[in-house]
C-alpha cells in the first residue's frame, strides 16, 4: 500500500520560502532492508539516534522520490504500546506535508495492530506533535515496556520531552 504526496506548483505554493522544484511526487511505502543505509544517513543528517533502527526497520515507513529516500518514520512495538520514532524529512522536502503523511500512516498502522498508546521522545518537535493528539507527560508515567527500548533508555537525552497519544484499537 502506497500513498502519494503531490508537490505544489508555483501557482499554489503555501509560502514563498518553500523552494519550488520540478520533482516527482513522493511515494510512502514500507521500509525494505535495502533502505537501511539511506534511512541511517537521513537520520544522521537530522541528528536523530540510530540505536535500534536496524532491528525496528521492518516497522518503518519511508517516503521515496526519484529513487531516493526523502522521509522516514518508525514504529517500535512494545507489547500493547509502541514508540513513534525516527521521524525525519530531507530538508528539500520539508513544509510539503510529507512528515504529516508519514506520522498519520504510522498512527493508522498502530491502531490497526491494536496498539493502545503511542509514545515519543523529542528535543525539537514539542509543538509539532500535539497536532496529532500527542501531549507531554512525565517520564515516570511511561510504561516499562517503552522505557526498556534503546531509544528511551540511552539514545535520547534525559532532557527530551516525552509525549503520548492514546489510540482507538
Amino acid at each position: 500500500m502506497s500513498s502519494r504526496i503531490v508537490t505544489r506548483s508555483p501557482g499554489n505554493a503555501r509560502s514563498a520560502s518553500v523552494p519550488q522544484h520540478d520533482t516527482p511526487a513522493a511515494t510512502v511505502r514500507p521500509a525494505r532492508p535495502e533502505d537501511l543505509a539511506a534511512v541511517e544517513r537521513l537520520l544522521q543528517r537530522s541528528s536523530l539516534p540510530l540505536d535500534g533502527v536496524r532491528e525496528a526497520l521492518p516497522s518503518f515507513v519511508v517516503a521515496e522520490a526519484g529513487g531516493e529516500v526523502v522521509g522516514v518514520a518508525g514504529l517500535e512495538a512494545c507489547c500493547d504500546n509502541a514508540l513513534l520514532r525516527s521521524v525525519a524529512v530531507d530538508d528539500h522536502w520539508r513544509s510539503r506535508g510529507l512528515g504529516r503523511e508519514l506520522v498519520t500512516r504510522l498512527i493508522a498502522e498502530a491502531e490497526a495492530r491494536g496498539i493502545h498508546a503511542l509514545y515519543l521522545l523529542t528535543t525539537t518537535a514539542e509543538r509539532y506533535f500535539p497536532s496529532f493528539g500527542f501531549h507531554a507527560i512525565p517520564r515516570d508515567q511511561v510504561p516499562a515496556d517503552v522505557r526498556d527500548t534503546d531509544e528511551f533508555r540511552s539514545a535520547c537525552p534525559a532532557s527530551a520531552t516525552v509525549m503520548t497519544r492514546a489510540l482507538q484499537p
